[in-house]
């Protein structure tokens, strides 16, 4: 039998980026599993079915969650108050897959068919304005496949986004001039094509 890849794990999960694994997302949960530095139980929201399908992936015993990282719960999608939100923006920052939009100093809303229920913009919001609401769905593997797609998308505009700051900066330092409108996309351009070359090699 052939080894067992981190991607062939990270399939399976089910995309919430959530953390409550205790590592920093999906992918990273996966690669921890596939070289045995982590059990295959502690994905609350992939729950006991997860934990099954991680179990005939690896060929080992399936296992209880473990309640030290969650338990398993209905699927609840996040909804902010207009009443109270302020926008400060910190949901934006935290949302793994561009599910709230908004301006600063402006109301913010949830993109509910986005939205993992990942909860982390609840412990972001510094005046309590998330609450969370049943959908009375379950949450399936091709909502995982769209989850992980919208997460890379969003992965992808924050590289873009971080190019174009250093892009920035970069000038700056350098006093360039003559640095046209058309000369700065170019750059950033190449960066991002270099780093996406990078990344699949």
């Amino acid at each position: 039998m052939s080894a067992i890849s981190a991607e062939d794990v990270n399939r399976l999960l089910p995309q919430t980026q959530c953390r409550q694994c205790g590592f920093s997302g999906c992918a990273a949960y996966a690669e921890a599993i596939a070289s045995g530095q982590a059990p295959i139980n502690r994905c609350a929201p992939g729950g006991a079915a997860g934990i099954e399908r991680l179990a005939k992936l690896l060929g080992v015993p399936p296992r209880p969650l473990d309640p030290a990282y969650g338990r398993e719960m209905p699927f609840a999608v996040a909804r902010i108050r207009a009443a109270d939100c302020i926008g400060c923006g910190w949901c934006v920052r935290v949302c793994p897959t561009d599910a709230i939009a908004g301006s600063p100093k402006r109301l913010h809303a949830v993109i509910e068919q986005r939205c993992t229920g990942c909860a982390l913009c609840a412990p972001a919001c510094p005046i309590d304005a998330v609450e969370f609401v049943e959908t009375g769905t379950e949450w399936t593997p091709e909502d995982a496949r769209r989850a992980r797609a919208w997460f890379d998308g969003a992965q992808a505009r924050d590289r873009r986004r971080r190019a174009a700051e250093e892009l920035r900066l970069a000038s700056r330092r350098t006093g360039a001039k003559g640095f046209s409108a058309a000369d700065f996309m170019k750059d950033i351009q190449a960066i991002a094509r270099g780093r996406r070359t990078k990344e699949n090699s």
